[in-house]
């Protein structure tokens, strides 16, 4: 983490600014004190044994850690330290320090290829994760980098999603290409990708349909995007985001693998982190799949959008004190 990144700064103007780390801080509340209150239940003046390790992996299990890396972290609490007394934030560190050895390789920036034109990104997901809010605002990040972009509404099953897409499209003054509610997905995709190619659009992202309660006709409507639109560029869509409600926990995973084998994801954002205790899926994710993680979701502004920090994270979930 930079130092701007660890610090509050003030602006120009004398605002004070706050840091990554207070942000996701204060975004991640819920999870946080699931986890380091149990970490101080469990550590107040107790020596570290058999029974306090196994208080201390079900307390990692119940935040949706998972088994596998519940018990890795347990481990590398436990070596060296048996039968010693420990501190609750030496442990809170712990954890955190191993947390962020899990996520840090799959903490990747999301990066949009300037040799592309337009990178074309399609946004996956169940309906109520976050897809239109989150093509929104990386519409705006986007911008703010001095991006042309261009929105596409490809769930054309739910009016609200293409209306609330049409908001955000006039909000930034951004094209949203649309079609008739009920119309077909893939045809509108191909109309946009047309479309930011004749007007040399930077970016492109392309909204779609989650209806994981038919997988079936999901997959068929999804390969026919991708088909559809290869016919213009063999290579889109260029990154293709699942994004997942966080407070989903468990079925979270079951969403990243229907969705990887559908649409072949290449890489997550997590939203609704500020919403929940169960932020430690995210390890869980990381230790199955491996996908890159590129940004979480801390809130309701657009600025809540945040490049994914794996120390910030995870030092922000267990409570532990903020790294030197």
């Amino acid at each position: 983490m930079s130092e701007s990144d660890a610090t509050d700064t003030t602006t120009a103007d004398g605002v004070k600014k706050r840091s990554l780390f207070q942000r996701m801080k204060e975004g991640l509340t819920r999870s946080s004190r699931n986890i380091s209150d149990g970490i101080t239940g469990i550590f107040t003046k107790k020596k570290l044994d058999r029974t306090t390790l196994g208080e201390l992996e079900d307390l990692l299990i119940t935040a949706d850690l998972g088994l596998e890396a519940a018990a890795d972290i347990v481990a590398a609490v436990g070596k060296g330290r048996h039968d010693k007394e420990v501190t609750a934030e030496e442990i809170r560190c712990i954890v955190a320090d191993e947390i962020a050895a899990v996520l840090a390789p799959v903490a990747l920036p999301f990066t949009i290829d300037a040799a592309r034109k337009p990178f074309t990104v399609l946004m996956v997901g169940v309906n109520g994760a976050g897809k239109t809010t989150t093509a929104a605002k990386i519409a705006a990040r986007a911008q703010a980098e001095g991006k042309s972009v261009m929105l596409a509404a490809g769930d054309t099953f739910r009016a609200a999603a293409v209306e609330q897409l049409k908001v955000w499209g006039e909000r930034l003054n951004v094209p949203v290409v649309s079609t008739k509610i009920g119309g077909d997905a893939a045809g509108l995709a191909y109309e946009a990708l047309a479309r930011a190619r004749e007007e040399k659009t930077d970016l492109l992202l392309i909204d779609t349909a989650g209806r994981l309660q038919n997988k079936t006709d999901l997959m068929a409507e999804l390969e026919k995007i991708l088909r559809v639109i290869r016919k213009l560029d063999p290579d889109a869509p260029h990154a293709t985001l699942l994004v997942l409600d966080a407070t989903t926990g468990q079925n979270a995973l079951n969403q990243v693998d229907i969705f990887g084998k559908v649409a072949g994801v290449t890489g997550i954002v997590m939203t609704k982190l500020d919403g929940t205790a169960r932020g430690g899926i995210l390890v869980a994710i990381a230790k199955r799949f491996g996908l890159p993680v590129h940004m979480i979701g801390i809130g309701e502004q657009i600025d809540d959008l945040q490049p994914f920090d794996a120390k910030a994270f995870a030092r922000a979930i267990t409570g532990a004190s903020e790294a030197k």
